[in-house]
């Protein structure tokens, strides 16, 4: 689809010629050996010629007289721009949003029939004109250019000698670490070995003493000589003290300690923090790990991760996003060996990123590391974020099916809307004199569901006095605007009286809204009834107080057309609060009710796809 580049193949063009200057180009009709040189190329036959042979090929007064030729060449493609839409249009005019050349047929009913487009001459002045003067700008400043290579030359050269001085630098202190190190292995070592030594002979001159013990040996065998002694005085006198050696002989031999221990415990050496210390040892310049901001971080199909990094970090070069998928419902090839590991996106120069093609209800994890210098910062901590389960479905608010401009406030957005009490609405109450006078205002999204499974996601504030979410058919909603009931009254009531519960039946099944209420922070769980079923036990529990829950910070809302079923989630957590069967008839529509002061703003990946930032 790119388009040929006619100045760039010209100046090829004439390189080539000076190449085959020294390569003749011969006549395609001659034959050899009477073969010529070339001197002619005819553009239409795409054939090169001699004098005779044009003449004889292209006569006068026949169509081919009046075919393009030029010099000897071998360049035989048209020099006329063709559409890469429709190959046989030449373009004609340029396509002023596209910044393209067209033909009359892109105009007419192609790709370009909206938008605003010029003749070609004028877009060739134009353009002609502005590269002339960005020419002649870039010439003007030569100077300065020069300039600025020669700062650039310096700066090479300081970034050159300061990186060697950086390394040498480094290495000083790593040797100096690598000494500090062998002095105190050295002397630990050497401590280790004293000890041992010392041990060793304590341990010898024991073994030296028992060995004495032993018959015709040592104290034993000097023992047995003196026995042998015949003279009494000389008997006495060295008896005496051999007797007092061989009793503590004797004494050491029922009392057995080694003379020292053989344990080294004391010599146990703790390098774990001093490890830690250097695995954490880094220059100077390393940045303060990010911290993911979970207040704007949203997480549906894709993820918009946003962070922050402390108030006095230095500017970084990039970031790096890092995520992996712990596991979930869906099957994906996730699950196979690659399930859990870390991946990494491509650099990100601002603080937040997005990350596509995440799987459906799944439980994601996700990290994120600073660079500067080509120095990272460690990892943030993690967050974990669980996806929904289905696609996020994009849409606005609708300012046409039953929107009351007097009571609701759009924004010009269409993203946020409010409920407000108008003087209207105080007058027609004030004419009300008994009973009482109640009325929802309805608004739906501008986009239809008619297939598959979608989620969106919304904000109440917590100020609202009453709002109704879900869904609406539109094959109710007509008749419903044209014939409108205020159920909401106690004036109104669709029970005959007795207990078989069909009225409630038909009631349900004529309302085009399926919708669940909340409002003063709390969200309200229905009633079990015949056509609905709920997943959670606040609903099944008789007691009004187990259908009261606290109002979640987002709600999200997942329409399972094909089941015909709808779900209303926490979406923080993506726990399921209520699941009911819905009547899919015709298109359904995201619908909500609002009564009193009230205010619903849509999810940024919701309004995404439908506004143009």
């Amino acid at each position: 689809m790119l388009f040929r580049n006619f100045t760039l193949e010209n100046i090829v063009e004439r390189y080539r010629q000076a190449a085959r200057a020294a390569i003749a180009i011969m006549c395609n009709i001659c034959k050899p050996p009477q073969q010529q040189e070339a001197t002619k190329s005819c553009m239409d036959c795409k054939a090169s010629y001699c004098n005779e042979c044009f003449k004889l090929h292209h006569p006068w007064g026949t169509p081919k007289a009046q075919h393009e030729y030029v010099g000897p060449t071998t360049n035989f493609r048209p020099k006329v721009l063709m559409c890469p839409e429709h190959e046989m249009e030449k373009v004609n005019m340029y396509c002023e949003v596209c910044k393209r050349p067209v033909c009359h047929l892109c105009k007419l009913g192609g790709s370009h029939a909206n938008h605003k487009v010029t003749s070609m001459g004028s877009a060739y002045k134009i353009l002609k004109e502005k590269l002339a003067k960005s020419i002649h700008y870039l010439i003007s400043k030569e100077d300065q250019v020069r300039a600025q290579i020669t700062d650039l030359d310096l700066l090479i050269n300081q970034t050159e000698n300061n990186g060697q001085l950086a390394e040498r630098q480094a290495n000083e202190h790593f040797e100096r670490l690598f000494e500090t190190l062998q002095e105190r292995k050295s002397e630990m070592l050497k401590s280790i070995e004293q000890s041992r030594n010392r041990r060793l002979d304590q341990l010898k001159v024991q073994v030296e003493e028992y060995q004495g013990m032993l018959e015709n040996s040592g104290l034993v065998g000097y023992a047995q000589e003196v026995l042998k002694e015949t003279d009494q005085s000389c008997f006495v006198q060295t008896a005496k003290q051999l007797h007092t050696r061989i009793q503590k002989a004797t004494e050491s031999l029922r009392t057995f300690h080694p003379a020292s221990d053989p344990c080294f415990d004391e010599f146990v050496l703790d390098t774990s923090r001093e490890e830690m210390l250097l695995k954490e040892m880094c220059f100077g310049g390393v940045p303060d790990p990010p911290l993911i901001d979970l207040s704007t971080s949203r997480v549906y199909n894709e993820a918009s991760i946003c962070w922050r990094l402390s108030d006095d970090h230095l500017p970084t070069d990039h970031h790096v996003m890092e995520y992996r998928r712990l596991g979930g419902q869906s099957p994906s090839q996730e699950d196979g060996e690659d399930s859990g590991a870390w991946r990494a996106t491509d650099r990100v120069y601002g603080p937040n990123t997005v990350v596509s093609d995440l799987e459906p209800d799944s439980l994601y994890s996700f990290r994120v590391k600073s660079c500067r210098n080509s120095m990272f910062s460690p990892h943030s901590p993690e967050v974990t974020f669980h996806t929904p389960p289905a696609p996020a479905f994009g849409f606005l608010f609708s300012d046409k099916c039953g929107f009351s401009t007097e009571r609701l406030i759009l924004n010009k957005r269409r993203d946020t809307v409010e409920s407000v009490a108008s003087m209207a609405f105080l007058l027609a109450a004030e004419r009300v004199q008994t009973g009482s006078f109640i009325g929802l205002d309805y608004i739906i999204g501008d986009m239809g569901i008619s297939q598959g499974r979608h989620y969106w996601a919304f904000k109440v504030e917590p100020y609202s006095y009453m709002v109704k979410f879900g869904v609406a058919s539109d094959s109710k909603l007509l008749e419903w605007f044209h014939n409108p009931r205020d159920t909401s009254s106690p004036r109104y009531d669709h029970d005959s009286g007795h207990d078989s519960g069909s009225e409630d039946t038909c009631y349900e099944l004529s309302q085009p809204f399926t919708l669940l209420t909340l409002g003063m922070g709390k969200l309200f769980i229905p009633k079990m009834s015949s056509s609905s079923s709920v997943s959670t036990a606040h609903a099944a529990s008789s007691d009004p107080g187990n259908r009261v829950l606290p109002l979640p910070q987002r709600i999200g809302v997942c329409l399972d057309y094909d089941a015909c079923r709808v779900y209303f989630y926490d979406a923080d957590t993506m726990r399921c609060l209520y699941e009911r069967q819905v009547d899919c008839s015709g298109t359904m529509y995201p619908a909500f009710g609002l009564m009193g002061s009230g205010k619903i703003q849509l999810e940024e990946f919701i309004t995404a796809k439908r506004l143009t930032f």
